[in-house]
Formats: structure tokens, sequence, C-alpha cells
């Protein structure tokens, strides 16, 4: 089970202050929140992509390649890399040269996006997401997985004996998950893959969950790629920690009342009892992680969003503490109920390893 953070890079007042960080401000407190991550012994680090106000992360390879180069064992992955409005061909080589320079610790989540106005900046129309993000994957996958590429589609120009740079490393491709809020047809796209689908899990009750993470673990036995619960499947999650449960509820209150994604709606007392928000103590958010294994089984990736609404990197930095000193008993408790069987996160390194033994065992054959 791997466990870390993801961010959406908002740049949002503190509402507590009245302050705004500046874009730069934004930018190095999220790679501070990065190595804080290893420090405090998590595996993973994701950063959104977007390309329009409040956000700043429109560059997620240049932002991660600065991170690999100041840690060690951290996984460094996005939580949402736009395949509807960015080029294939690019995605297929930033991502291949991130990967070498990283030594292996890559690994991205494709999503459509929902910001309508990008589209059209990128020359694409948002009424063409699901056709866009199916055609685009496809050619993606192949870039990864064959020298020579040719290829014609209807979203961009063809391709006569194209070969990507660089290869990925080892030969092997970055883990893709598909991430997704509502839209069956990208769980049926990681289903059809074989990759790995990874719910936001952040504003829906755990009934749209469960449906989501079932469809997909239908369609990924269904694709003969095992079985249901071989699938692999990550989740998104949010929490605020203080070690008095009333500490967190007051710290937290003017943040959720003003934060643009669902300030001024249902309450924060609605809000938590209806979806996978959590606020309080370091035991009730280690008692809502586990619940969620019983309503999608038994899961591979666990992220919380950590650093949004106008929290201040002090504070960003002190919730990443007490999720470090939880750490422990969520790795023992989640391993203590794994059932047999269930599949280990996906890493470069057991990926090659299982590689490797096919071709082994390919050539035994030969």
């Amino acid at each position: 089970m791997q466990f870390g953070v993801f961010t959406v890079g908002d740049v949002t007042p503190d509402p507590t202050t009245g302050q705004e960080p500046t874009e730069r401000e934004r930018i190095k407190a999220m790679v501070r929140i990065a190595q804080k991550a290893e420090e405090v012994g998590l595996d993973v680090f994701a950063t959104g992509e977007h390309h329009n106000p409040p956000f700043v992360p429109s560059s997620p390879t240049t932002m991660l390649g600065f991170v690999a180069a100041t840690t060690e064992k951290l996984i460094l992955s996005t939580s949402t890399t736009l395949i509807t409005t960015n080029d294939p061909v690019k995605i297929a080589e930033d991502y291949a040269m991130l990967q070498h320079l990283a030594d292996g610790r890559v690994d991205l989540v494709m999503g459509r996006g929902n910001t309508g106005p990008v589209y059209p900046w990128f020359g694409q129309d948002i009424r063409q997401g699901i056709p866009l993000a199916v055609e685009n994957y496809s050619l993606l996958h192949k870039l990864w997985r064959e020298e020579v590429v040719d290829w014609e589609g209807k979203f961009r120009s063809p391709l006569k004996g194209f070969t990507a740079t660089p290869r990925p490393l080892d030969g092997l491709p970055p883990f893709v998950w598909h991430g997704s809020i509502r839209s069956p047809e990208i769980a049926e796209q990681a289903a059809y893959y074989g990759d790995g689908f990874l719910h936001n899990h952040i504003f829906w009750p755990k009934e749209h969950t469960t449906r989501m993470v079932q469809f997909y673990r239908q369609r990924f036995a269904h694709y003969g790629h095992g079985t249901a619960e071989q699938a692999i499947v990550g989740l998104g999650g949010q929490f605020f920690m203080r070690r008095n449960s009333q500490d967190a509820v007051k710290e937290f209150r003017p943040y959720f009342d003003n934060a643009p994604v669902y300030g001024h709606g249902p309450s924060m007392e609605e809000f938590t009892s209806q979806t996978p928000l959590t606020v309080g103590s370091p035991q009730q958010v280690i008692e809502r992680t586990l619940s969620f294994r019983e309503y999608v089984g038994d899961y591979q990736r666990q992220l919380f969003l950590i650093d949004h609404a106008g929290l201040p990197l002090k504070t960003v930095l002190e919730q990443l503490d007490l999720l470090g000193e939880i750490l422990p008993t969520l790795r023992a408790e989640f391993a203590a109920r794994r059932a047999p069987g269930t599949p280990d996160a996906p890493t470069h390194a057991n990926r090659l390893a299982a590689l490797q033994r096919e071709q082994s065992l390919a050539t035994v054959g030969e």
C-alpha cells in the first residue's frame, strides 16, 4: 500500500489573514511539501496540471524534475496529466525523460480536465473530451511500446516512421493510472489497457466511489488482465488533523467555508458526513481512512489532498508531521486486513522484475 499527498497548486488567500502567496512562493511551497513528504516517510507526491488562474502547476515535469533532484525515494506522480489538451508525443517524451532523471521514480494519472476554457486555448473542444482522451491515450500507449510508429487519427496530424525519444527507461513505460470523478468511459479505458484506476474520492459520497471502482474491477476482469480483486485501484482523500478534534474543527472551519472548491455550500459537518473529508484527531483520521477499504476492497494507493484553500505552508507541514506519526499504524492495519493475493502497489522496480521474469520464461519456452 502506497501513501502520499497531492496538490492542485491553487493560489488562494488565507481567509484568516487575507494574505495571498505570490506565484513564486506557492511554487516553492509545493516543492517543500514534496520534500517534507519524503522526510515523514510517505511514498508518493503528485501535482496537478492547470493552465488557468488561480493555479500555478502548468508544467508538472519541470516541477517533478526539480523534486527528483532533491529527493531519493519519493515516487513522483501527477494528480492529473491532461491527456485531452496535451500532445501525446510531448507527453511520451517528457515523462520518459523524467523517468531517466528520476531513476524510474515516475508514474502519472491521466485525466480529461473539466475547465471548459482551457480546451480552446490548446485548439480543442471540451465536447470532444472523451473521444480525445481515448484517441490520445491510444497513441501514447503505442509511442511508449513501439520503436517506430505509423499512426493516423482524428485529432492530430498523422505520424509516419516516428520514434519518440528518449525511449522509456529499461524499456518499461511509466505506470499509468486513469483518473476520473464521474466518467465510466475513463474507468473502461483503464480496464481495457490493464492500467490503474484512481478515483478522485473527494467530493462524492462513498456509494458513488463504490460504483465507479466496482465497474472498473469488473471490466478489468472482462478484458482478461486478472480477477476483479487484482485490479489496481487508487483513491484520493482529504483531512485536517489536530491532536484535539475540537481544535481541528475550529481551525479548519474558515478555510472550508471560503475554499474555492466547496466553500459557501453545505456546512463542514454535512460535507464530512457525506464525503471522505475528515476533520478531527489522528485517531479519527486513522479510522476513517481504514473504512475506505470496506467499500472499495483492497487497494494500492491512497493520496491525500494536503495544501489547498489558502492553508499556510507552516500549517501544511504540521499536517504532514501528524500524517507521518500515524503512517506506521495505517500501514500495519491495512496490511493486516489485506486479502491473500492482493497485488502490490506498482513501482518501477517490481514491474521491471515481473517483465524480466516473463522474458526469461519466454526464452526457456522457445
